[in-house]
């Protein structure tokens, strides 16, 4: 179901969702990539804070193996909930939002 709401709302602003992961086990459940080139990295977790941190954690440790020189640093990074009445930016600029935020 969330990979489908960021379809739909990336679409609305014609982007595209894919779901990326390495030779080496690295991966994240969506990337959500803009037509100039913009891109954002998305964890899906379904509740509790240490499942939001572990996404966090897989979040930063991706961005950091981005090789800057060859393409833009991510816009953003993302955990998407499946529990939660509001999103918010941790201290570490890690956007944390309930999937039923996306609408907003």
């Amino acid at each position: 179901m969330c990979i489908r709401d960021l379809r739909v709302y990336a679409g609305a602003l014609n982007g595209d969702v894919y779901h990326y992961r390495d030779s080496k086990g690295l991966e994240c459940d969506a990337v959500i990539h803009l037509r100039n080139g913009s891109y954002g990295l998305v964890e899906i977790k379904l509740g509790g804070d240490k499942l939001i941190e572990d996404g966090a954690t897989a979040l930063k440790k991706l961005k950091s193996k981005i090789d800057t020189d060859k393409m833009k640093e991510p816009s953003f990074l993302m955990v998407l909930t499946g529990t939660g009445n509001y999103a918010y930016v941790r201290e570490d600029g890690v956007y944390v939002v309930p999937v039923g935020c996306l609408k907003d």
